[in-house]
């Protein structure tokens, strides 16, 4: 009995100490409402020192966090290395493997060039331009370039990008002329395909992917095949990049440029010297 009473009391004593633990907790918050109220400096700067004094703790419980942030991204960019690595040297193998066939191919063509006695194409003359917008006129796809007459321009000279073949010269100004770019409805261009040598003519249609007429067989035909300027009429050189199969559907193929319209800045001009098919009446008045 004397064991049971003592447990009671001592459980009363512990719901009391809990209860005036609480009271003196909102008295001490109310207090500090108060303080805060009264005196706002006092508090600012007992929160400054607290902050002081917590900052250090902080920062030494913040360094294996960080440690550990640290080295986790030195293992993925580790990894991502590695992989980077590994593409890189596949990619080098397979250059290395297409620099010793070109080289092969490039002594096997000069050997054919000697036993042949073959005069070599004639290097272009180039004039580099500017693209500006186009004011319009007769063709619904061109641009105009800031190279004209006074700078040895000639219709019917061929425009090239870094990406291959963009159109040629079609009106000549003084000081800019006019591209007839490929996808115009009036561009006809000989080509060849690069793989099999077939030959056709790149029709404009005013849209963005011109057709490929004239094929004399479609067999063979595939959606990425190469196709270059053939040389034949004389308008342009042979062997210049035009553009890729893009699709085969029905008898119409259409072509997939290298060049794009929109992002065109600078252009070349090129002179092989070749008369074109587009004449210039308007070539023997041009101021020199």
């Amino acid at each position: 009995m004397q064991t049971n009473g003592q447990m009671s009391r001592f459980g009363a004593m512990k719901v009391a100490l809990h209860r005036l633990a609480f009271v003196v907790l909102v008295v001490a918050a109310f207090g500090l409402m108060l303080l805060g109220k009264a005196d706002t400096l006092l508090v600012s700067r007992v929160g400054t020192a607290v902050s002081d004094a917590l900052t250090p703790v902080l920062e030494v419980m913040s360094k294996p966090a960080a440690s550990v942030g640290a080295v986790m991204n030195n293992l993925r960019e580790l990894a991502a290395i590695r992989a980077e690595n590994a593409r890189l040297r596949e990619e080098n193998q397979r250059l290395l493997h297409w620099q010793t066939l070109a080289r092969r191919l490039e002594a096997e063509n000069q050997r054919l060039r000697e036993l042949g006695n073959m005069v070599p194409d004639p290097t272009p003359r180039t004039l580099t331009g500017r693209v500006v917008a186009d004011t319009g006129g007769v063709f619904a796809r061109s641009l105009l370039v800031t190279v004209g007459s006074r700078h040895g321009a000639r219709s019917g000279q061929v425009v090239v990008a870094g990406e291959g073949l963009v159109g040629r010269l079609t009106e000549v100004g003084a000081r800019s002329s006019r591209v007839l770019l490929l996808t115009d409805i009036n561009s006809r261009v000989s080509v060849v395909m690069e793989e099999s040598r077939a030959r056709a003519i790149l029709v404009g249609n005013n849209r963005n992917r011109p057709d490929l007429a004239f094929l004399k067989s479609q067999t063979g035909v595939s959606p990425g095949d190469r196709i270059v300027t053939s040389g034949i009429a004389g308008a342009f050189p042979p062997g210049l990049p035009v553009g890729v199969v893009a699709s085969v559907d029905e008898g119409h193929i259409r072509v997939e440029l290298f060049i794009e319209e929109s992002r065109l800045e600078l252009v070349r001009i090129l002179d092989y010297g070749l008369n074109g098919i587009v004449a210039d009446p308007g070539a023997g008045n041009a101021p020199p």
